[in-house]
């Protein structure tokens, strides 16, 4: 199989805002890579064919304007993995290891952590955004004290990295919903590369219909701030007495807006917010 690169270097003060605005196209096809010991980074996308590549590219370049021109070339299957394995490293979160699945036989953890294999193509990708890592370590803290036959649902699941991470802490009763079949998909064969199977169940669904068998007692959602308020009434309905509603993909300059939506619903229930560079989380704990 072959794919084609479209690759364009973007001024390093771009990375966060293009990173957003390719966060809230919801296409996975493009990421940003950043090094920062060069310090440089670059935005790329890749695509089935060269038609497309360029295609895609004339409607990317009139949203990111300060993209140098970019270099499109045809890549076998080797040499994509190759160019992924330059930037995916692993990284850690508590007992939690991410590593990419071709150091599956070399990474090397103490005992009681646990790892996540992460394929190197673009339907997974690493964890690293900042709204993934706030989920992740709320996860793993929580993990810390929580029984593990609780009830936990990914909401938004997408590639389902998060629900596969509570799963591979140990909890046995862990789902994911997304309303694209796409991301369905992808997140079942990302169980499958964990060895997961019959252990966690992914299927499509909304906020309005993917909580059926609710309530949990966590529910994890790292979706756009704007939908996680609109949605503020079904998000905490789901969340068992005593359970825990983890939100991301907040901006910092947004997240009181968002708290508020939620407080406005739930009053009393605890709240709690964290921020990693431009995003925020929030946490809110459902009383007893």
């Amino acid at each position: 199989m072959s794919l084609w690169e479209v690759k364009a270097e973007l001024p390093v003060e771009m990375v966060d805002p293009v990173d957003t605005m390719l966060l809230e196209r919801e296409d996975e096809r493009w990421s940003v890579m950043h090094d920062v010991l060069i310090p440089a980074a670059w935005i790329v996308g890749l695509f089935t064919d060269e038609a497309e590549a360029r295609t895609e590219w004339a409607e990317i370049a009139a949203l990111v304007p300060a993209a140098s021109p970019p270099a499109f070339r045809e890549m076998a299957d080797a040499d994509w993995q190759e160019s992924y394995k330059l930037h995916f490293q692993p990284w850690r979160c508590g007992r939690l290891h991410w590593v990419p699945v071709w150091e599956r036989d070399s990474h090397r953890m103490k005992d009681g952590d646990v790892a996540i294999w992460l394929d190197p193509g673009m339907a997974f990708g690493t964890g690293n955004h900042e709204t993934t890592r706030l989920c992740c370590e709320r996860l793993v803290a929580w993990a810390e004290t929580a029984p593990k036959d609780a009830t936990i649902v990914d909401a938004g699941c997408g590639s389902g990295i998060l629900a596969i991470s509570a799963a591979r802490l140990g909890f046995t009763d862990v789902k994911g919903f997304d309303n694209d079949p796409e991301a369905v998909r992808i997140a079942r064969e990302n169980g499958v590369l964990n060895d997961l199977q019959g252990h966690l169940e992914f299927y499509e669904g909304d906020l309005e219909t993917g909580f059926g068998d609710g309530p949990y007692d966590l529910v994890l959602a790292n979706i756009l701030g704007h939908v996680l308020a609109e949605f503020a009434p079904e998000l905490t309905a789901a969340v068992k007495p005593g359970g825990e509603l983890i939100l991301s993909g907040i901006l910092a300059v947004e997240v009181r807006t968002i708290q508020a939506a939620f407080t406005r619903v739930v009053p009393d229930w605890q709240v709690d917010s964290r921020e990693i560079g431009e995003w925020c989380d929030i946490a809110l704990r459902r009383p007893e």
